[in-house]
């Protein structure tokens, strides 16, 4: 007979993806010192980060496909074994190829953590799925917090980074441990008794892949931007990293209230409300200077926080047939949205500067140029320029997004009048 425990299956879920944002919060803030140490260039580096972004899609995916054959809890031990082998690696890293499969096999496991743990949660509580994968989510940028604190506080005592990366094993191997001891349920696709078939069916139907289109620009949005805040925003505020802690930690409360919001404005109602705040802060971010940044902030963080659960709550609500593989490819497609235009957009970002910097100027031989010279005043301003434009051509998403959120909600109540008309 099995026992669920619904609550520490929930927790040791939580405890997963902390370390799955413990990643990438640990990561970023170390990337200049792996640069230094191992003598890595800046496209050595962003080969190395960019594996996390590769690894994660790859992993959902094929664990969305084999989820409901072998069972989520196979899934989570795979997970913990790879987590344990990245870290490893990390930590006994030797150069750029260690380095690079380390990243590799952490995006694997983080990839694997959520194709095992949005099931999950939906599984555990059938009433409430968007609300509690709101709370679940809220790990991932309360990690990135946590994250950015640890980095900053080991630096500060002069610890190295090879010991902000072990910080990583505590919570990995609790979390393992609680797996292994929990029994686990079915997931719901299988519990509600539809085919593989129908689940093929599901994934192909107009509604859910209106939704994967609109999962490209709702994580596009969120994640590009959280990335890049600090690097296109430096210039504007000398407080670039503590911008993307402010709109982490927006993120971490208003996920943790999500449910009277949900409760209201149903899920489609939420992301119409998320693409206008997204919106309106993309744009006051790229238009303000000074301290009103932070407002820009602020804004956009209530915009983007409830986005990628919301979304994927939304799915698992209304295409329950599309199971743990329609939750999974709509992760998976968010996160390679990313990684692909984080990549177009780092050479837009380029060119943007050489456009700005006087005609016929070499992009190397300015960034090489000692502080205080007239050279690396010229690209400072011509940074200033160029990061703003960056988040404006961004902001062409969410705007999108807006138009077909409206479509959505206007959908959905015709959906439900024939509904209550049909019964």
């Amino acid at each position: 007979m099995q026992n669920i425990q619904t609550n520490k299956l929930f927790w040791a879920s939580c405890l997963a993806l902390l370390v799955t944002s413990l990643s990438f919060g640990i990561r970023a803030g170390m990337m200049n010192q792996l640069g230094v140490d191992f003598h890595l260039n800046a496209t050595q580096l962003g080969s190395i980060t960019a594996t996390a972004f590769w690894g994660f899609p790859l992993a959902m995916v094929i664990g969305g496909v084999i989820v409901d054959i072998i069972g989520m809890k196979r899934l989570l031990v795979i997970a913990f074994l790879f987590h344990l082998a990245g870290i490893a690696l990390t930590i006994f890293a030797q150069g750029y190829w260690t380095l690079f499969f380390s990243t590799l096999l952490i995006g694997i496991a983080n990839g694997t953590v959520e194709a095992a743990c949005n099931p999950l949660v939906a599984a555990l509580y059938p009433k409430e799925k968007t609300t509690r994968l709101n709370y679940f989510h809220l790990w991932f940028p309360g990690g990135i917090v946590i994250g950015t604190l640890v980095v900053t506080l080991f630096v500060n005592l002069n610890l190295g980074w090879q010991l902000q990366v072990a910080t990583m094993l505590i919570p990995t191997l609790i979390y393992g441990f609680l797996f292994s001891r929990l029994d686990f349920p079915l997931t719901e696709r299988v519990s509600s008794g539809y085919s593989s078939g129908d689940m093929y069916r599901a994934v192909l139907t107009p509604l859910f892949i209106f939704m994967l289109i609109c999962m490209l620009m709702t994580a596009i949005t969120e994640l590009f931007t959280g990335q890049w805040i600090g690097l296109l925003l430096k210039n504007v505020t000398d407080n670039a990293l503590l911008l993307l802690t402010l709109t982490t930690g927006i993120m971490v409360v208003g996920r943790a209230f999500a449910k009277p919001i949900v409760k209201k404005l149903a899920p489609q109602g939420v992301l119409l409300f998320s693409a206008i705040f997204a919106a309106a802060g993309l744009y006051m971010l790229s238009t303000f200077t000074g301290n009103s940044v932070f407002l820009a902030a602020l804004i956009f963080g209530i915009g983007v926080c409830y986005f990628w659960p919301t979304m994927i709550g939304f799915v698992a609500e209304n295409i329950p047939q599309s199971g743990a593989l329609g939750l999974n490819l709509l992760g998976g497609a968010g996160m390679f949205a990313v990684s692909i235009y984080t990549m177009f957009m780092g050479g837009f970002y380029d060119g943007l500067i050489v456009k700005y910097l006087p005609a016929g100027a070499s992009l190397g031989t300015y960034a090489a140029a000692a502080e205080g010279t007239p050279e690396a005043a010229a690209l400072n301003e011509a940074k200033n320029l160029a990061g703003p434009e960056v988040l404006q051509v961004t902001l062409v998403l969410p705007i999108i997004l807006i138009v077909a959120f409206t479509c959505l909600v206007v959908y959905m109540r015709y959906r439900k009048s024939r509904q209550l008309a049909a019964a």
